[in-house]
């Protein structure tokens, strides 16, 4: 059996930034990831979006060439789905019935998206967003399809929508909700992006539940809603979130649930184990220390750097702000902070003229930042999260003050 003084769980960002960290760092001993994916480490926020427009070949999304790994002796163990972990023996099992050992863990799985709890959802034509495979699969039946339904209106739906759109489909986004990135985001955001997408064609349907999927020969033709109606696709796309995949820890005693938990070195319950990345359920500053999972290529690249830290015996501490960005059509997202508990909201800007900014506030306090096509704030309101700033709202709400001038009141 072979044995590892590090081993990592995942080939996302969190695995290989882990494996990136600790090398920079000067760790010596020998490192291993294995990931049930089959390729190398490559970007995951491309799939929705430049891969699936053909924009990106694969070779442009890789995180490190696939010599890098080799040459700073970093074992890729690829297509090896963990499915149980010992910790007093400190080992690990594949679902191939291998077994690997290893001196501290790093579990970076992220999470398996979730599936459909309707008839029908297992027909050919049903698509996720998480893989290569998956969008490889996707794309390949695209040239015989010109109707796509896209279930979920988050992040993920809508650049698939974006995306489709401009291939020339005919996209259908149905969302449970009253309005898209309900869970993410207020209100202003989620009416702007709305208008965008029907602009363009798209149709949203809101306040829809998914009932069924219909087919024919077991090949999807259509999703039928609570209304009775039903929207007409050749092609489905399910974007309703992530489970975070950390069933073999929960099962091996570690603490968590949705998510496993750790402290802020992003250190389990379990002797020698780590968890970073979207799996990681922890306390957050920014969160007003409520524990949070945090789906962003920032967290786990930052979560990575700080388990390697723990592991060599440096300081560390978990303690970045959060950040995201989406891009459908030509807009750029760029989110700083988190805005749950949020209790105000000011906008700076007109959405009409497509360049805005909201800003999230708590008992006065900046919590957030929602900048679309609006660099300097989300660059400059970094600071406000950062600095926890209460500004004068009419300075804020004025477009043509720069942030950085409120950091001074």
């Amino acid at each position: 059996m072979p044995s590892f003084d590090v081993l990592i769980v995942g080939s996302g960002h969190g695995g290989a930034s882990a494996a990136i960290a600790l090398r920079q760092a000067g760790f010596a001993g020998s490192v291993a990831i294995v990931s049930d994916d089959p390729e190398p480490p490559y970007e995951r926020p491309p799939l929705s979006k430049d891969y699936l427009a053909g924009a990106k070949p694969f070779e442009r999304i890789l995180i490190r060439p696939p010599e890098f790994w080799a040459e700073r002796e970093v074992t890729l163990l690829p297509g090896k789905r963990v499915v149980a972990v010992d910790p007093a023996a400190h080992v690990v099992t594949t679902a191939d019935g291998g077994a690997s050992g290893y001196g501290s863990l790093i579990w970076a799985a992220g999470g398996t998206p979730r599936r459909l709890a309707c008839p029908g959802e297992d027909f050919a034509g049903v698509h996720a967003i998480r893989s290569r495979a998956d969008v490889d699969a996707l794309i390949g039946e695209l040239p015989g399809a010109a109707t796509v339904a896209v279930i979920g209106g988050g992040y993920i739906g809508l650049e698939a929508a974006a995306v489709l759109n401009g291939l020339g489909k005919k996209v259908c986004v149905i969302e449970a909700l009253d309005r898209v990135l309900a869970r993410v985001a207020a209100e202003p955001l989620s009416r702007f992006f709305e208008r965008e997408h029907r602009a363009r064609g798209v149709d949203i349907r809101l306040g829809a539940t998914v009932m069924a999927i219909e087919g024919h020969n077991d090949r999807v033709s259509g999703v039928r809603l609570d209304s009775g109606e039903t929207i007409g696709a050749e092609l489905v796309i399910v974007g309703i979130g992530i489970d975070a995949a950390v069933a073999p820890l929960l099962a091996a005693g570690a603490k968590g649930s949705n998510g496993v938990r750790v402290d802020e070195t992003c250190r389990t319950s379990l002797p020698d184990v780590y968890a970073v990345g979207d799996c990681a359920l922890h306390a957050n500053a920014f969160a007003g220390g409520g524990e949070v999972r945090i789906e962003s290529v920032q967290n786990a690249h930052d979560q990575a750097g700080v388990a390697a830290r723990a592991i060599m015996g440096g300081e560390a501490c978990y303690e970045a702000v959060p950040w995201f960005w989406s891009n459908q059509y030509d807009l750029r997202l760029q989110t700083v902070g988190l805005s749950l508990g949020h209790d105000e909201t000011v906008l700076r800007g007109d959405p009409a003229a497509r360049s805005f900014s909201l800003v999230y506030l708590k008992r006065g306090q900046v919590i957030a930042l929602d900048c679309v096509n609006a660099t300097k704030d989300y660059v400059q309101g970094r600071k406000l999260v950062t600095e926890r700033i209460r500004p004068d709202r009419a300075r804020l709400a004025d477009a043509a003050t720069p942030l950085k001038e409120l950091l001074s009141l």
